[in-house]
């Protein structure tokens, strides 16, 4: 792929808002069923920040109650396999809404704009291109943290960044008469008020109740640091207290963060249920797709880690739920490999009838969900890339397989990672040491140079050879 800069990647890189009034009592009119009139679908884009893939009740998680998550996930297709393209908010959202990694763009960290090259070409852009009103609310932070003016990047603004009102927006949105089908972005900021509580901050989003040790979830079954894992983490962490104030923290520390997360979480699962009541009244659930997920995770204490940046599991994994029209495959787990970055522009506007631009790397996942099949082929691994640019500038790749996962760092000790994720979904056990995995090792060696090939930023010189 060429690069969209005249510029070459550097080698540090990785390769006034309109708020509307909402009235309680406004009647809700019901809509034309689209699939029958022959009409495009809507679509719904729902995005927290910060969220686990495992943060969810209908996901087997205990600890937490998200009734409104598992109602996306009764009415759609929940992929288990969901990945960001880089575990920062940043890079993440200009993944989705520009259809390139962050290396491509050179958007590797919170404050780098849109290239002026791509504001035209946006995923807001695309699909209002193909008859689409659209509109969105709250974060962008691409990179500005709410879209910039009243109209941009081809959204009219309904709200700012703030999870309070957020919802009211959608819904007043939701009950104008809409001569066009729409395309609705509700981006809520929670649950990354943790980053305050981590840091004994007042969470401005939401609140969390008072609580006692007695009440707090158990340490993860992965709280250890494994004896292989990267040395270059913990080098990381050293550099910037106010990211990773957890390096004082006790188990009971730990456990009380975990407590403070999940009911973050659950903040954010009854505003989002706010705007799914509006979608039973309205009838819209026939007529839209509606896609729920996250622009990244949180280590959640999993080998001891706060915060994002970092390739584990819980950072690296997003929660993904696909809602078709009519129901379709309702209630399907599915485990195709998904990255939520680059693969969610050609998905929809696949639905909207938009034409991708050339160059763009994503896969359309509308087959994959149409099918409901865990058969059905869709990638043989993805790819999540990281750049810690916030402190020393570690760079990171991970090859997700749909058995294995390897991970990459550029520099330190055991700077190689080879987890079996049948049986270590956890990372307890670096198999790239153990002789016996050496031909699967090079396999997934030989994946990430074949991305490296075929993506802006190169560094071939990273990956081990035997």
């Amino acid at each position: 792929m060429k690069n969209i800069h005249a510029a070459p990647v550097l080698a540090a890189t990785l390769a006034g808002t309109a708020t509307f009034a909402f009235s309680g009592n406004a009647s809700a009119s019901p809509k034309p069923d689209n699939r029958k009139s022959g009409q495009k679908p809507n679509i719904i884009y729902i995005m927290t920040d910060q969220q686990c893939a495992t943060a969810m009740s209908c996901a087997g998680n205990l600890d937490v109650s998200t009734p409104n998550m598992d109602r996306l996930a009764e009415r759609g297709i929940r992929f288990e396999n969901a990945y960001c393209a880089m575990p920062l908010s940043g890079p993440s959202r200009s993944a989705m809404f520009t259809g390139y990694m962050p290396s491509e763009t050179r958007i590797i960290e919170n404050d780098i704009p849109v290239p002026d090259s791509l504001k035209e070409s946006t995923l807001g852009s695309l699909i209002r291109n193909a008859g689409y009103d659209c509109a969105y609310a709250g974060k962008w932070h691409v990179n500005t943290v709410s879209l910039p003016s009243e109209f941009a990047f081809g959204f009219r603004n309904l709200h700012g960044h703030d999870d309070r009102g957020l919802a009211e927006s959608c819904i007043e949105y939701l009950r104008e008469d809409h001569e066009k089908p729409f395309f609705l972005v509700a981006s809520y900021i929670n649950p990354h008020n943790i980053c305050e509580f981590a840091r004994n901050q007042k969470t401005p989003h939401a609140d969390v109740p008072d609580f006692s040790l007695e009440d707090c979830p158990l340490l993860p079954a992965n709280y250890a640091v494994n004896p292989y894992d990267a040395s270059v983490l913990q080098f990381e962490k050293r550099q910037n207290y106010s990211l990773y104030p957890s390096q004082d923290f006790t188990p009971d520390d730990w456990r009380r963060y975990r407590y403070a997360y999940y009911r973050l979480v659950e903040a954010v699962d009854a505003e989002i249920g706010k705007i799914l009541d509006e979608i039973d009244r309205q009838g819209l659930w026939e007529n839209s797709v509606i896609v729920f997920t996250s622009d990244h995770g949180d280590g959640c204490g999993a080998h001891q880690w706060n915060q994002k940046t970092v390739l584990y599991e819980e950072v690296a994994g997003v929660p993904f739920i696909v809602c078709l029209p009519g129901g379709k495959n309702a209630g399907t787990v599915l485990p195709q490999l998904i990255n939520n970055g680059v693969d969610l522009m050609p998905s929809l506007c696949d639905w909207a009838g938009a034409e991708v631009p050339e160059g763009r790397s994503g896969k359309s996942f509308r087959k994959v969900a149409e099918s409901g099949d865990a058969q059905t082929p869709f990638r043989e691994y993805v790819v999540t890339e990281t750049n810690f640019n916030q402190t020393a500038g570690t760079l990171g790749w991970m090859v997700r397989s749909p058995k294995y996962k390897y991970v990459l760092y550029d520099k330190g000790r055991y700077r190689e990672q080879l987890y079996d994720m049948e049986s270590d979904r956890g990372e307890m056990v670096n198999l790239a040491l153990d002789g016996r995995y050496d031909e699967i090792l090079q396999e997934h060696r030989a994946m990430l140079e074949e991305w490296m090939k075929t993506h802006a930023a190169r560094h071939l010189r990273h990956i081990p050879v035997k």
